[in-house]
């Protein structure tokens, strides 16, 4: 007799790739060392993979089993990927159990975790992550205009729109009293959501729809101060009912952190409305949404080789265009409007060549560059490839749009005196 978890093993004729990234929760430095043992999530006993991290804090990419890769390209009774627990421990620190990391066949899982020092009070953590939003039950979204009303007073706080470095995320309902709040980075949010809300293995441009979607849907909350006009003290909201589905501790997927990344400075506008847009959307198959995204149907048109802008207008009309942030909060100088290779010189470069040096305090595996004189060569070169390698960009040794955003990002982060909490 076959149990829900035989037949669960059974399906799992695919593979996927699962890589586990363990950082201190005192700025983010990474945890050498620390041994992650993995096992199936119905048998947690079982450890079938057992790795270490390197110096930056990264284990090893390990292949693993999935599901069909058609059980997420069409809905379906059965779940689209694999689930499984991990374990990690670490000298001086709190070991972690993580239960129900998703794994989708030919794409990458990236885990994030965050230890704590081991204290009396810090015995273990603990992360459970639930079912997808395409898999599991929730709440569906109740309906608001997409352009809130500017004539209250105090309504728009904002003259511009700005990407803002956290958000404060309420991890339940708005009314619910009892739910924790989060700060995230901005673009951490974006990725969790997406995750937690699409498949990774759809089409690079439903992808890149629905992620414009929830980025625009989330500035509006940002731009409005939506919850703290009505007296509350976060941005935005874990409930489907209200926001999107932001999970705590969840693993995001590559596809999606590499979209996230080349357009997370982006929302979606319409004429003469300085907002951006509050785009709802919902599965399309449980739930009908008219005048909304359909999520599967975005997929079907992806299928189709429909452009990320052909998919957003299909469902939110013509008038639809993609924006650009007037600022990113948290960068200390913006994006130069081209990329830096062998040749460049001048402040720009100088800058880079800066922050790389900063970083490398803690990603050791970084090479130092050694002439700080804002010529870019092969020095500098080999250290922005390191770099690429270590946080997951193509390995180009070329500064472009997504590798000057991720320096900015992790240079503030090592360099911040005390994250926020």
């Amino acid at each position: 007799m076959y149990t829900p978890f035989l037949m669960q093993q059974n399906s799992q004729i695919d593979k996927g790739r699962l890589q586990v990234n363990v950082v201190s929760n005192i700025r983010n430095r990474p945890v050498a060392n620390a041994r992650i043992s993995i096992s199936y999530t119905g048998d947690p006993e079982s450890i079938i993979e057992e790795v270490r991290t390197d110096s930056s804090g990264q284990s090893p990419v390990v292949e693993l089993s999935t599901p069909p890769l058609d059980y997420s390209m069409e809905p379906g009774q059965y779940q689209p990927y694999s689930e499984y627990n991990l374990r990690i421990e670490a000298e001086d620190f709190a070991p972690v159990n993580i239960s129900g990391t998703e794994l989708l066949p030919e794409v990458k899982a990236v885990q994030p975790v965050r230890m704590e020092s081991r204290e009396p009070e810090n015995p273990f953590d603990v992360i459970v992550i639930p079912a997808h939003t395409l898999y599991g039950e929730y709440p569906a979204k109740i309906p608001e205009a997409e352009i809130k009303p500017t004539n209250e007073s105090g309504e728009i706080v904002l003259n511009r729109v700005v990407i803002p470095e956290y958000i404060v995320v309420h991890n339940g309902a708005p009314s619910d009293s009892t739910a924790k709040n989060f700060y995230v980075k901005y673009r951490d949010y974006i990725k969790n959501v997406a995750s937690s809300e699409i498949y990774a293995t759809w089409p690079e441009n439903t992808i890149k729809a629905n992620i414009l979607a929830i980025m625009s849907f989330t500035l509006n909350r940002v731009y409005t101060e939506w919850y703290r006009n009505k007296g509350y003290e976060f941005t935005i909201t874990s409930s489907t009912a209200y926001d999107h589905k932001w999970m705590e501790g969840r693993n995001v997927f590559d596809t999606i952190d590499a979209v996230v990344d080349e357009v997370f400075s982006s929302y979606l506008s319409r004429p003469n409305v300085r907002q951006p847009i509050l785009t709802q959307y919902c599965d399309g198959q449980r739930v009908s949404c008219p005048n909304w995204m359909s999520q599967w149907g975005s997929k079907y048109l992806g299928d189709q080789n429909y452009a990320t802008i052909d998919i957003i207008r299909y469902y939110y009309g013509d008038d639809m265009y993609i924006n650009s942030a007037e600022e990113i909060s948290g960068v200390p100088i913006s994006w130069p409007g081209y990329s830096l290779d062998i040749g460049a010189s001048g402040e720009k470069v100088l800058q880079i060549q800066e922050q790389l040096n900063r970083i490398r305090e803690v990603y050791t595996a970084i090479p130092a560059i050694t002439s700080m004189d804002g010529i870019y060569g092969e020095n500098t070169q080999n250290a922005v490839r390191k770099f690429q390698s270590v946080f997951g960009l193509p390995e180009t040794g070329i500064i472009d749009y997504k590798t000057w955003y991720k320096i900015q990002e992790i240079y503030v982060g090592v360099t911040r005196i005390a994250e926020l909490q």
